[in-house]
């Protein structure tokens, strides 16, 4: 087999690994054949080449944006700059988007971008430049708009670019009231919202907890409720990956091993993630931590032994090769796609749990979800009430005191008094999204003794939603 044969078959497998657990949750619906292909297919297709200028010389960037369904306006999902970056890939997660959405009941569809560069070969006016030449061509194809289609950050790409995208737009559409609104991942200061940096690693570490907190799933697992005592291993220390293992630490878990692309460190009594996080900043690398034990193939650090996996990096890190050392009873999917199907019926069969990534990981589009209302409503959460929640707060408060004599201290006093502010409201609606989605899955997973993954009830409920879509649009019969 020649090397393009080889890189053509390793370039189309995620999608259609995609497509394979649709079609085996799609056995457990009632809906036509037609309706399933239609829900399962991509709608849009753009793939795009565009030139800029390095240095003295011209250099062609390939780059995608594809919207997989629209049953809901606008469609949403990340932009990738990755030298990984493919049509295949970028499919995939356009088609997890549109699930994920469904689960967490967010009204969007799905939808995905990609742009295939390293960014650590550019600079930063480099760097603006492409990001603002690929918005150009998005806006020429009515790829991006408030009621069109939302942008993100993705893997390589972040607050920064994600301005850069939103002074496009609005400069090439002078007037547009909303336009602020046609990308969420904004820094605060540019109409972003308070809570979005870390929501998906929040998301993360709350799915986790939920999962954890059902006796009866527990008791199957030989493993008692709560986080308390939990040994975890986090794959990835970049936003997701960070916050996820920030989040759990402070939920009660013990954060036993973190693994990087250049190795992991293992502590059984628990690292300081924070301190590692330091570590690799100075020294550029997450060995060399002190006190712990270090492994340079990072691989051997997720077979490490722990209660609770978190892949949090790329996609294919658990693998039909590897999932048999996998030591956790638990994975909860911060990345997008790393269980392979083979692995994780090795997993299943071993008697574990995955929480997929299509539920695990979607904090992020719930609060750029709460950010795109925002910039839609142009006024910030908790901005017109919380004055008025404190001083009702506080005439209730001299009432009671009046009446029974007692007084509180200032610190009981300011805790009751206080009114929610942005942070506190995104980051309540965030618990509540994810709290409810997981009971929906587990209810459907737990009712239906066919259905034999978290993944598969997962994937049920989303069709059964997105199909109601349709058929409530008129689109279909």
């Amino acid at each position: 087999m020649s090397n393009s044969s080889i890189i053509a078959e390793e370039e189309t497998h995620f999608f259609g690994d995609v497509c394979k657990n649709f079609d085996y949750a799609a056995q457990f619906t009632n809906h036509e054949a037609g309706l399933l292909d239609q829900i399962k297919s991509c709608n849009s297709v753009y793939r795009f080449r565009f030139p800029i200028r390095k240095g003295n010389h011209f250099e062609v960037i390939d780059a995608w944006r594809i919207e997989h369904s629209q049953h809901q306006s606008p469609t949403k999902g990340g932009i990738r700059y990755s030298e990984m970056v493919n049509e295949d890939e970028v499919m995939a997660l356009s088609a997890l988007m549109t699930y994920k959405c469904a689960i967490v009941n967010v009204p969007f569809g799905g939808a995905k971008g990609g742009i295939k560069i390293n960014p650590k070969n550019y600079t930063v006016a480099e760097l603006e430049n492409i990001t603002r030449r690929y918005t150009v061509e998005l806006i020429k194809k009515n790829f991006i708009g408030p009621s069109i289609d939302v942008p993100a950050p993705d893997y390589g790409s972040g607050e920064r670019e994600m301005s850069w995208i939103a002074d496009t737009y609005a400069t090439m559409n002078p007037g547009q009231l909303d336009a602020m609104g046609c990308v969420t991942g904004k820094p605060l200061a540019l109409h972003g919202i308070a809570g979005r940096r870390e929501a998906t690693g929040r998301g993360v570490a709350i799915a986790t907890r939920e999962c954890v907190n059902v006796a009866e799933d527990m008791e199957k697992l030989g493993l008692t409720p709560g986080l308390a005592g939990k040994k975890v291993i986090v794959q990835g220390l970049g936003n997701v990956g960070y916050h996820s293992a920030k989040f759990l630490a402070e939920f009660g878990a013990t954060i036993v091993g973190l693994c990087e692309f250049e190795g992991a460190v293992y502590n059984e009594n628990g690292l300081d993630v924070d301190s590692v996080f330091v570590h690799r900043k100075q020294t550029g690398s997450i060995l060399g931590y002190p006190g712990a034990k270090e492994f340079k193939n990072s691989m051997e650090g997720l077979e490490q032994p722990c209660d609770i996996l978190i892949p949090a990096a790329l996609e294919n890190q658990i693998t039909q090769e590897n999932a048999a050392r996998i030591q956790a009873k638990i994975i909860c999917e911060g990345a997008n796609g790393p269980t392979t199907p083979e692995a994780e019926a090795i997993f299943y069969a071993k008697g574990g749990i995955i929480i997929p990534d299509m539920y695990a990981n979607a904090g992020g589009v719930t609060v750029s979800y709460f950010e795109w209302l925002k910039n839609l409503s142009h006024v910030a959460f908790g901005r017109m009430s919380r004055r008025f929640e404190e001083n009702s707060n506080q005439n209730l408060v001299n009432m009671v005191e009046g009446i029974t004599g007692m007084s509180l201290s200032p610190t009981q006093r300011s805790t009751i008094i206080k009114g929610a502010s942005e942070l506190e409201l995104v980051n309540s609606g965030l618990e509540d999204t994810m709290i409810r989605s997981y009971h929906e899955i587990r209810e459907t997973w737990k009712n239906n003794p066919k259905i034999d993954t978290m993944r598969t009830a997962a994937f049920v409920g989303a069709i059964n939603k997105i199909a109601v879509s349709y058929q409530n649009l008129g689109v279909w019969p």
